[in-house]
């Protein structure tokens, strides 16, 4: 039944647009990878306009547990959904208890005021439903996955720093109406260019000053303040190797296939992942993480001689096709898509996909 109900609100909220077009989380077709691209690509153009962007990262905390019901069930109530619907999540939410077990031992139950189900199939959902006017009233650009939040802008003067400050301000403002906690010591402030400033960044949030960072990760990217990503590809590199001797631990006596399915269930995807953004140039990182897969290939199939595609050309499929998905107007693409230039003409030789090329920086 949660399924039946959790489709019904997709559907309704896609053709009325309820939903904010900057939440990526728990919404098919907007998934993490694509708001990660999204964010770099951002910060991406202005550096290579030459300009500077400061980014705040906020961070929730038990954003799922301090959901209040009646404002939740008020939220659902005006996006457009049947009353009847409404009855049902009202019941589905309400009236819940829970208990404890330590040593063996139960506590006594306690009513369950505030939160949604976590772990469930609507839970996630009326999770979304509950924080999709955080954005309203933003001038600068802010990008959610669930609870995760960014928000950043281009800094040409002092105007647009008081103007990001003062969607802080907003945003800490509605965080107090909705009853949800920020964790202001997790939060950073991040300056993103290549020209050397010494002025330290000033945010604050909820009255407290917002530490600066020269990098953080953001959705399990490595971001720093040039965009470079050796700190990304180190990482992902030793995240790789920690998974890959832990498989050939475990199945030093497994045969050839399971090897290979465990390598391209466990260690692949690590490598994979975000590589439209991060995708090395430099040979010693290229040959880095190509050691691994011989490595990889070495431990399935007891031969050099791999079959299996290179890294360099899986991450340039990942780009293409992320170049694709923007072009073709894919949802959770729409932010890249409408930046992608067009020819101002196009000759008998081209054809009429043709997009037009732009300065590249060196990130």
């Amino acid at each position: 039944m949660e399924r039946v109900i959790a489709s019904y609100l997709r559907q309704v909220w896609d053709k009325n647009d309820w939903l904010y077009e900057g939440q990526y989380g728990f919404r098919p077709e907007y998934s993490c990878e694509r708001q990660v691209i999204t964010v770099c690509q951002d910060i991406a153009d202005s550096l290579d306009n030459g300009e500077k962007i400061e980014v705040i990262i906020v961070d929730f905390s038990k954003a799922f547990g301090l959901v209040p019901h009646d404002h939740l069930l008020t939220k659902i109530a005006n996006s457009g959904v049947d009353s009847r619907v409404v009855v049902w999540i009202r019941g589905f939410i309400l009236g819940r208890k829970q208990r404890v077990s330590a040593g063996g031992q139960l506590s006594a139950e306690v009513r369950v005021r505030s939160g949604v189900t976590q772990g469930s199939v609507l839970g996630p959902l009326l999770f979304l439903a509950y924080v999709n006017d955080i954005w309203r009233n933003m001038e600068s650009t802010i990008r959610l996955f669930a609870d995760d939040c960014v928000i950043y802008r281009k800094i040409i003067n002092n105007a647009d720093m008081e103007k990001l400050q003062k969607d802080l301000d907003r945003l800490g403002e509605g965080a107090v109406e909705n009853a949800m906690k920020i964790n202001r010591t997790k939060s950073k402030a991040i300056r993103f260019t290549r020209a050397r400033v010494k002025d330290p960044l000033n945010y604050s949030l909820m009255g407290t000053l917002i530490p600066e960072a020269s990098g953080c990760k953001y959705l399990g990217i490595i971001l720093r303040s040039d965009l470079s990503w050796p700190d990304q590809i180190n990482y992902t590199e030793k995240k790789a190797w920690k998974v890959l001797h832990f498989t050939m631990r475990i199945l030093k006596k497994g045969n050839s296939n399971t090897r290979s399915l465990a390598y391209m269930s466990l260690v692949r995807p690590i490598l994979e992942y975000g590589a439209a953004c991060w995708d090395p140039y430099r040979e010693g990182q290229i040959g880095a993480l190509d050691r691994l897969q011989k490595k990889a290939v070495k431990f399935a199939h007891h031969t050099n001689s791999p079959n299996w595609e290179t890294f360099a050309s899986l991450r340039m499929l990942s780009r293409i096709c992320a170049l694709f998905k923007a072009y073709s107007g894919e949802r959770g693409w729409k932010p890249i898509g409408d930046r992608l230039q067009r020819p101002h003409y196009l000759s008998r030789v081209d054809h009429e996909r043709k997009i037009r090329s732009r300065r590249q920086g060196r990130t």
